[in-house]
């Protein structure tokens, strides 16, 4: 039971939660969470509209199965919502973050610090391994000195844990709260929150700053529940900043745009090399893979090289892993993982951690994880699985560390498509507005 109206400042949440003091409070602002109409029911939460019959628990009840993962809304249930307070401690120098940004990560920087100081929505365009992280922490900082509330929020669980850890260290003295739906901490009131944009659907007008990363990623691009509740999060007299490697049409024809195409290590995006593998997607159901791919992952095993294998279909891990499982005599040295996978965040980390030399994924992986000094294989990169926006974001996880600014990105096609030659040409492009800015 909540007690304390710090703990849904700026949030949705059930009104059966609330104590009855916080019931009573005047500020309380208590709503339907199902409003029922002739053929449908509509949810307060995630603002989406259910036919009647397929939300039915009764001839009188109705629940919303849109937003069900975040907590049974039904309508015999109120929601509560209470407003933001802002109730932080004041810290003059918030960044702890020693590192030193790039004249051109410096640019952007300052950019985005001006957009949050006039309020204004502000589109961050830089290649991937850009540092976008580090180009927000300034912006951050000045939000935090003003006692401004701040959450950085991504589509991706894999990104948020991730980066969590990365703004813990950049600011050591700042209160925040990682959550996503896999997550057992309990809520906090923080000032600085990193969350998926699922989590978005509990709060209402709760963020001064809303900066979305990786906004044109599954499952939040092109999705009006998740957008409807991006806008709903932050204050009316708040604003965001949304930061991609890859922005859509749309979101450059909307947006102001500050564009960075340079890594910080200042070296070019590596280009994606095509090998020819006519018939694999026939030979693969009779559990065959390209001998040429099959002998690239041998050597590389040999060699010590760390690496990702990119796989269309969720259904293709299992014939991969097989096919190696039996040409490779050694330890095993790799794991499975796609987005339901249950161990899908032991395995991530398996693979920061060196106890595991590759993994086999789908294009879940294909951003916002970073394993330094890696290779990158697609097999099948001619598959509609693989985006234009994905073929560039997985090229872009290779080359990322200064050590190691190269890399290789071997695409395995069975015919050449249009999205691995628009892939191609985006790469192209970036690398020539890098050069140009080297001289």
């Amino acid at each position: 039971m909540i007690d304390n109206e710090i703990e849904i400042a700026g949030r949705f949440v059930p009104a059966d939660d609330l104590a009855e003091r916080l019931l009573q409070h005047h500020k309380i602002d208590l709503v339907p969470a199902i409003t029922i109409h002739k053929a449908y029911i509509h949810c307060t939460r995630c603002g989406s509209d259910c036919e009647k019959s397929a939300a039915r628990i009764s001839d009188t009840i109705y629940y919303c199965f849109e937003c069900v993962n975040l907590g049974r809304l039904d309508s015999t249930m109120k929601l509560a919502a209470f407003p933001e307070i802002n109730q932080f401690k004041e810290i003059d120098f918030p960044l702890t973050w020693k590192g030193k940004l790039t004249e051109l990560q410096q640019q952007c920087s300052n950019q985005v610090v001006q957009a949050f100081k006039k309020q204004q929505d502000l589109l961050l365009w830089a290649v991937t391994g850009a540092g976008k992280t580090e180009i927000s922490f300034a912006g951050i900082e000045w939000a935090l000195q003003q006692q401004l509330r701040v959450a950085i929020a991504s589509p991706r669980v894999d990104v948020c844990v991730e980066l969590f850890p990365r703004y813990q260290e950049a600011f050591q003295d700042t209160s925040m709260i990682l959550l996503h739906g896999k997550s057992t901490e309990k809520y906090q009131y923080r000032q600085l929150t990193i969350c998926t944009t699922h989590q978005l659907l509990r709060f209402k007008q709760a963020f001064d700053i809303l900066i979305l990363d990786e906004v044109d990623a599954f499952p939040f691009a092109n999705n009006p529940m998740l957008e409807m509740a991006a806008k709903r999060a932050v204050k009316v007299t708040g604003c965001r900043l949304l930061m991609t490697a890859t922005p859509s049409k749309d979101l450059l024809q909307h947006y102001q745009t500050t564009y960075l195409p340079l890594r910080f290590h200042r070296h070019l995006l590596p280009q994606m090399k095509l090998h020819l593998c006519f018939n694999w997607n026939i030979k693969i159901y009779q559990g065959k893979l390209p001998a040429k791919f099959v002998r690239m992952v041998l050597q590389k095993i040999k060699m010590g090289q760390r690496f990702l294998i990119f796989v269309p279909r969720i259904k293709d891990l299992a014939v991969v892993d097989r096919v190696l499982s039996k040409k490779y005599q050694g330890k095993r040295c790799w794991e499975t993982v796609y987005a339901g996978d249950e161990q899908r965040m032991e395995k991530v980390q398996m693979m920061r951690s060196e106890q595991v030399q590759f993994l086999i994924t789908t294009t879940i992986l294909e951003r916002g994880v970073t394993f330094p000094g890696i290779d990158v294989m697609i097999l099948g990169a001619d598959e509609r699985s693989f985006s234009v926006a994905s073929l560039v974001q997985i090229a872009g996880r290779v080359g990322r560390k200064a050590t190691r600014p190269f890399g290789n990105v071997d695409c395995f096609i069975g015919g050449y498509s249009k999205n691995v030659t628009l892939a191609r040409q985006q790469i192209a492009e970036m690398n020539r507005r890098g050069r140009k800015i080297e001289g």
